[in-house]
């Protein structure tokens, strides 16, 4: 792989990173950015991503540099297809694993026809609320902080669209899927709200972010890999 000149990182690149497990969003763009400046001896440079990423969903993670940080938008509005994990039988209240869970619920009355039928009612145009674990604000407030301090805050829905929402493999109380969607989708409220019809609660368990409109995250590297490139002896 030919490495990226000073010059390039400057004027404007789209880099595709592999987020890991546990990073958050910013310590990922905080790696990229440090290792550039490294390497090039930069005072400072412009780096950032076109889509957060919690810290307990890995990877495509498009960070921008340079000029091409005004690209930021455009990229962010692409739909996006992610694969995961939603583990029926119990909710939590950040909807996946952040938090203990809260409820449990039988599954027995659950069959393979009737998970993969419900999906239809998930797909299209719908309504969604946000998680009140998210960074979203309101009043100037960011709602986990709500959410930390044992605060009642009423969340509006909004409109979303899932293009497809796909059933990969079933190993009861575990769901596997796939699902394409449009920005502004919480795939954790997605979880949260198929267990809910099901009857059976439901958080998610596993997320990766495999696409963001024609960039794939096979395509991608980790920034232990990014690092290792532009700081070998």
């Amino acid at each position: 792989m030919d490495l990226i000149s000073k010059e390039e990182f400057l004027e404007g690149q789209v880099l595709l990173i592999d987020k890991p497990l546990e990073w958050s969003s910013f310590q990922a763009v905080n790696s990229i950015k440090w290792t550039i400046r490294k390497k090039f001896n930069l005072k400072k440079i412009k780096v950032g991503h076109a889509g957060t990423l919690d810290p307990l969903a890995t990877g495509l993670l498009v960070i921008c540099t340079g000029r091409f940080t005004k690209m930021i938008p455009e990229i962010q509005g692409q739909r996006k297809e992610y694969t995961g994990t939603i583990t029926l039988g119990a909710t939590t209240p950040s909807y996946d694993l952040e938090t203990e869970i809260d409820k449990e619920y039988e599954t027995n009355h659950l069959t393979e026809h009737k998970i993969k039928e419900v999906t239809s009612q998930f797909t299209g145009k719908i309504q969604q609320k946000p998680p009140v674990f998210s960074a979203l604000k309101k009043d100037g407030k960011r709602l986990y902080q709500y959410a930390r301090e044992g605060e009642d805050v009423v969340i509006n829905a909004r409109e979303i669209e899932i293009f497809e929402f796909e059933i990969t493999a079933l190993e009861m109380p575990r769901v596997h899927f796939r699902v394409v969607c449009s920005k502004g989708t919480y795939i954790r409220s997605l979880a949260h709200d198929f267990g809910r019809v099901l009857g059976s609660g439901g958080h998610l368990s596993a997320l990766r972010r495999t696409k963001i409109g024609m960039y794939n995250v096979n395509n991608a590297i980790t920034p232990t890999e990014f690092r290792a490139q532009y700081l070998a002896v």
